[in-house]
């Protein structure tokens, strides 16, 4: 695990949601996937369905499912937009949600429609602080 001292457990240039999802944005092209905390708790990821290029999705909105060892979590938008690409890696290779979650293991790329829903999110910092929050540290 990529532990040493949060830098790569959240990364800084990426925005959070309460629900563990991440987004990095470039341009108006959100990739998103799951955090190290989210993969952490799922346990080993066994099967991961994703959404078809051209879907569209809401903010909050659930767009793909995880499925792992412990449970089956949905998975939701950080932001509106329409999928452009999805990480068809994972379809053979689920375990790169475990084993890289901001890299290898990303789920889509999004156009982002809405900039402004950007600013519902958190930073780094604050994501940290919510998860030791959560946990009742």
């Amino acid at each position: 695990m990529m532990n040493d001292g949060g830098e790569k457990m959240y990364p800084k240039d990426y925005l959070y949601t309460k629900d563990h999802e991440w987004v990095k944005v470039d341009g108006d092209i959100g990739t998103v996937g799951i955090t190290d905390y989210a993969q952490h708790e799922l346990g080993d990821v066994v099967y991961v369905e994703l959404p078809n290029v051209g879907d569209k999705f809401r903010a909050g909105e659930s767009f793909a499912t995880v499925e792992s060892v412990k449970a089956v979590s949905e998975v939701y938008a950080p932001v509106s937009g329409e999928v452009v690409e999805v990480n068809e890696t994972l379809a053979d290779h689920p375990e790169k949600v475990n084993e890289d979650p901001y890299g290898e293991g990303w789920f889509v790329k999004l156009k982002i429609e809405v900039k402004e829903e950007l600013d519902d999110l958190f930073d780094a910092a604050r994501y940290e602080a919510y998860i030791k929050e959560e946990k009742g540290e």
